[in-house]
């Protein structure tokens, strides 16, 4: 500028002053001018990255909208409006990013700053303000319009007054020319809501909707589903009895305003909430069928319920054609509870694991800390069934010498104490999924299915073994009326075995006779027991006294363990058993009333604690007397004799597999009990032979279990027609034949047998425990289980 001035000044004084004046003044028009411009253009670049953000709101609210409007469940194909979405975010957050960041007016005015092009048109302007003043004749008005129209020519139009001027956007930089034509672009849309304003009246919405519920769906499964109410399950309903509606006349036009009416109210829920969304509802009425399916559908998704086939039939039942079989054992006790359904079906899952020929899973009961204060000894809880299974595992391998490859998983159960048993909670079937329901070994089948409320056991599963333990009659024939109830438990267990199983097995002829029942020992003796009896027989061959004690007597103390028959006997004969002694070892429920029998008929019986038969202590005693003929097989005498010690039993059915053994000597009359106890303590038993030795075992036991359960056909799938080829390893079944009618006469059972138990009433009236119809919440709790309400969803109701 000074330059100017000395240019100007160089001149004559009058024409210095007046170019000075023009200067002067032209100069702050031009500044002002420019400066309008900049403003100008601040003002827009702000409005554009307002434009953009307002932009990439609306986008949000859109993907929000579409997101919360509709509960449409998950497809396997998306769609093609997905894949116009993948590209379209991409290209929009860059456009966003790019022209709404909150420097971009200041990068603007840095890079299109027109300072330096002033400079060049003051130039053009000085020299024209020369020319004239050259000339004598200044005429501002024209300087004025000259210098204004300069600068807007270099800069441009920032909107051209016509459309389409070429001409003019080709006198613009490229940057300018570039961010003029976007913006246009954008001003030819007047709001956000014209470009979205096509897609909300267009059948493109209600698709990319469903397609992006597809993307969202895990946020969408956390969010809560309100269940289906009553007119959904009618409108339901009335839609699936179409076709019977038909044959009584109903026309399907009636039935689908009937529907129609019944969803109205859910329908108009869904309006009203698109309507406060700013929406349009794409709900119509030719797709009220389609909204009612994905209600259902999103309402069973939302509670994790999983269909796993009919009443009548299992469509997703255990395949063997993939190679491994697989074997369930359910029992109705579980350690640390010492009783011979915990103890027996442990050794039988751990050796059918060991043949590796099958996949083992033992499934016992889970009880809550109050009944575990009850029923485990020494006052033995656990948190857990982790817990639980831990010890379970523990006691195991101690006794079995080799790690158990088998799978322990738990019901809930409840302990009865009029019973003394622990009674199921719910469907015991439905803690084996169904892509391992092959084989059931049900460990007391009519003790199970007394009050099993569920799916059929032998529809679930290809073949259900039924092992019965306990001689139920003989316990009940001792309780008051004990006779009527004996008569009706012993058709109910008839009708539940006839129901639930393929075959029965019964320890001894002591049990009921039972349909489809066989008679053999399928127990053995724990691994430990036979040890200590090759103990005893090495230390006799090295002449060394093996047995420094007398006789003893081990069992739960109960009255119908054997305890009233032992205190009978002893005192009708207390005086020819002259300086006889008898230990008892147990604990239970009739403790104190035994002892105070024993005390008031002054009998030599001195009571001691429970405590493992393999305990150090009881190694030394020669003889064990068991008077008891309640027991189905004593598990007691099996490992009594297995250590090598005298056995005194009743000649009773319960004892016949133990006949054989010399050392086994049984009675059948008082008299002949005093003789066979003096026998026994005047002499010295026999060691056991290698046969003998191995019948006592569980190889044995398990050998016996596979052959008369028929588990042998089973497990080679030679059983109804199916054939096995080894070279091709595939499974070939013959077509499955028409239901005989002993079967149709069997299912009619156990449906009439399922009416039943779901009344709570009839329940409770049989002896039920109220409430075992459904497990609680706190064996939700324990074991991390869904509620009852969940797995059998009758929502309304």
């Amino acid at each position: 500028m000074e330059s100017e001035s000395r240019a100007t000044t160089s001149s004559s004084s009058s024409s210095n002053s007046s170019a000075f004046s023009f200067i002067s003044k032209g100069w702050r028009e031009v500044r002002d001018s420019a400066d309008a411009d900049i403003q100008l253009m601040r003002h827009r670049a702000n409005s554009f990255k307002n434009l953009a953000t307002s932009f990439d709101r609306e986008l949000e609210n859109f993907f929000n909208s579409a997101s919360t409007s509709f509960s449409v469940p998950a497809i396997r194909s998306p769609p093609a409006e997905i894949d116009f979405v993948k590209k379209l975010q991409p290209k929009l957050s860059e456009f966003r990013r790019a022209y709404s960041s909150p420097d971009f007016s200041k990068k603007v005015l840095e890079k299109w700053t027109p300072r330096s092009r002033l400079r060049i048109d003051l130039s053009a302007i000085r020299n024209a303000i020369v020319a004239e003043v050259e000339d004598g004749v200044v005429d501002f008005d024209r300087v004025r319009k000259r210098n204004v129209v300069s600068f807007r020519e270099f800069w441009g139009v920032w909107k051209s007054e016509v459309e389409g001027d070429e001409a003019a956007q080709s006198r613009d930089w490229e940057p300018i020319r570039v961010l003029k034509t976007r913006l246009r672009e954008f001003e030819k849309r007047s709001s956000s809501a014209e470009i979205f304003g096509g897609l909300k009246n267009s059948e493109f919405l209600e698709k990319l909707k469903s397609s992006l519920k597809a993307i969202c769906k895990e946020s969408q499964e956390s969010k809560e589903v309100p269940p289906l109410d009553v007119p959904e399950l009618l409108a339901y309903f009335v839609r699936q009895s179409g076709p019977f509606l038909d044959q009584l006349g109903v026309k399907k036009d009636i039935c689908d305003k009937i529907v129609e009416s019944l969803c109205s109210k859910r329908k108009n829920q869904l309006l009203q909430h698109s309507s406060s969304a700013g929406e349009s509802s794409v709900i119509g009425n030719d797709n009220i069928n389609d909204e009612l399916d994905l209600r259902i559908a999103s309402v069973l998704q939302s509670t994790g319920h999983c269909y796993e086939g009919g009443f009548w039939t299992d469509h997703a039942k255990h395949d063997p054609s993939n190679g491994k079989r697989h074997v369930a054992i359910v029992t109705t006790a579980s350690l640390p509870w010492m009783t011979g359904t915990a103890v027996n079906p442990l050794f039988r899952a751990a050796y059918l694991a060991q043949t590796a020929k099958q996949n083992v899973t033992l499934l016992v009961p889970w009880l809550c800390r109050s009944d575990q204060e009850i029923v485990y000894p020494n006052s033995l809880t656990f948190s857990s069934p982790e817990e639980q299974e831990t010890y379970i595992r523990n006691w195991l391998e101690e006794r079995i010498g080799f790690k158990a490859d088998f799978k322990i998983s738990f019901y809930p159960g409840k302990f009865s104490k009029e019973r003394r048993s622990i009674i199921p909670a719910g469907d015991t079937s439905q803690f084996i999924p169904s892509k391992d329901a092959d084989i059931a070994i049900l460990e007391e089948p009519e003790h199970l299915n007394w009050y099993h409320h569920g799916k059929r056991w032998t529809d679930k599963f290809n073949h259900v073994v039924g092992v019965v333990h306990t001689n139920y009659l003989e316990y009940i024939k001792r309780e008051k009326n004990g006779a009527i109830q004996a008569f009706l438990v012993k058709h109910i267990n008839n009708w539940v075995t006839r129901a639930y199983c393929h075959k029965v097995l019964r320890l001894s002829a002591a049990t009921q006779n039972l349909p489809k029942s066989v008679i053999c020992n399928v127990h053995g003796v724990n691994p430990k027991f036979l040890k200590i009896g090759e103990k005893v027989a090495a230390e006799r061959e090295l002449g060394q006294q093996a047995f420094s004690k007398g006789a003893y007597f081990l069992g739960k103390m109960v009255w119908a363990k054997g305890y009233r028959e032992l205190i009978d006997l002893l005192a009708k004969h207390k005086n020819d058993l002259d300086g006889f002694k008898l230990d008892v070892y147990g604990n239970g429920e009739d403790a104190h009333e035994v002892q105070s029998t024993a005390k008031r008929l002054d009998l030599n019986l001195n009571f001691l604690r429970g405590r493992d038969h393999a305990d150090d202590s009881l190694h030394g005693y020669k003889v064990f007397i068991n008077p008891s003929i309640s027991d189905v097989l004593c598990t007691a005498t099996a490992e009594a004799l297995a250590m090598g010690k005298f056995v005194v039993c009743a000649e009773h059915p319960s004892n016949e597999f133990f006949r054989s053994f010399p050392n086994c000597l049984t009675y059948t009359t008082s008299e002949d009990f005093i003789a066979k106890v003096k026998e026994a303590l005047e002499s010295e038993p026999q060691p056991l032979t290698p046969e003998e030795r191995y019948n006592l075992s569980w190889e044995a036991a398990t050998q016996r279990f596979i052959e008369y359960s028929e588990l042998n056909k089973v497990l080679n799938n030679t059983e109804d027609g199916a054939k096995f080829s080894r070279n091709n390893r595939k499974i070939i079944k013959k077509s499955i034949a028409l239901p005989s009618l002993s079967q149709i006469f069997d299912g009619g059972l156990a449906f009439a047998h399922y009416c039943l138990t779901g009344n709570e009433f009839l329940r409770i009236c049989t002896g039920a425990i109220p409430g075992t119809r459904d497990y609680d919440k706190q064996h939700c709790k324990d074991l991390n289980l869904l509620p009852p309400q969940v797995e059998n969803p009758i929502y309304g109701w």
